[in-house]
């Protein structure tokens, strides 16, 4: 069976490795550097096995990171969360150092991986861990597209009473306040929801999705949201491990689409074996292209503030 590596055994990464081995996706290993911790739900993990019917292999480990050797996917999620009142550039200083030591070790034991990246700010930690492995761009991938559009499909099942099955989201753009939905490329069984909702209606449920981490942080107090998160890195995960070719929103590093270079932003992203396949460039009128020119212009600007442009 394939192998991922989980680091940071906090409630993002358990729940993503406990989604890894209930799908038997890959036996993983869960590493945290807190004693115990990560071998503590590993051990719970394994015992839920003959319940779930699962035979993917689960393993804890502290601070050492050898177990990871032979990893396809590494998924980041060590780190700080964010606490109420606490914006996304707030945590970069102490996530950054966190990232890079961490990647130092992908590195050394993982070389061949793919990254997938969910620790704050997700664009600029995605940018660290390229800069910081030399891994190609199509090798360090960020989560918060696939999120950001599940939030977003979420509200408008919600407003609409459908079944969210039937609703394909779309998300761009920076993981934080600028992120754009796009509701002329979100459908609900293939009709925009553009032709189903009025704006007024659209405006409001797309200010909740960009709201949307800070409102359950905000409803938790001690703790920031983890079961979405989860499940979406692991959605990019199985897409890479079974080499599906999904066409997701990811923040992926840019070499001229969309009129941008040399960061990390969420477009819609072709994903598969070995990482990204290619970034779609779909047509923008005027109030899109602005909306994500006002987003990628924050990122650039939260780059440089914290001097990684």
């Amino acid at each position: 069976m394939k192998k991922v590596t989980v680091i940071g055994a906090g409630f993002v990464g358990a729940t993503a490795a406990q989604r890894l081995a209930e799908k038997e996706l890959a036996d993983v290993v869960l590493i945290d550097v807190l004693e115990g911790i990560p071998a503590g739900k590993a051990l719970d993990m394994v015992e839920s096995a003959p319940v779930e019917r699962f035979d993917a292999k689960v393993t804890g480990s502290t601070a050492d990171y050898a177990p990871m050797e032979g990893s396809e996917v590494v998924i980041i999620t060590a780190g700080i969360a964010r606490k109420p009142g606490m914006s996304r550039d707030d945590l970069f200083k102490t996530n950054r150092d966190i990232v890079n030591g961490v990647c130092e070790n992908v590195k050394k034991y993982a070389p061949n991986s793919v990254i997938l990246m969910v620790t704050n700010p997700l664009d600029l930690m995605a940018y660290t861990a390229f800069k910081t492995t030399g891994f190609s761009s199509d090798r360090v991938i960020g989560m918060a597209g696939v999120l950001d559009s599940a939030r977003f499909a979420a509200f408008v099942g919600m407003e609409l009473g459908v079944s969210v099955k039937d609703i394909s989201a779309m998300v761009l753009g920076g993981h934080g306040d600028t992120m754009v939905p796009m509701p002329r490329f979100t459908t609900v069984g293939g009709i925009p929801i553009t032709e189903l909702l009025p704006k007024e209606t659209i405006d409001r449920i797309s200010q909740r999705a960009r709201d949307g981490g800070a409102e359950i942080v905000k409803l938790l107090k001690t703790g920031s949201a983890y079961y979405a998160p989860s499940s979406s890195v692991v959605a990019m995960a199985e897409a890479i491990l079974l080499g599906k070719d999904r066409l997701l929103p990811a923040s992926v590093y840019l070499r001229g689409e969309y009129g941008y270079e040399g960061f990390y932003l969420g477009v819609p992203a072709v994903i598969g074996a070995g990482g990204l396949k290619r970034v779609i460039q779909i047509k923008l009128n005027d109030e899109e292209k602005a909306g994500l020119d006002k987003s990628a212009n924050a990122v650039k600007t939260q780059m440089a503030e914290v001097g990684l442009a």
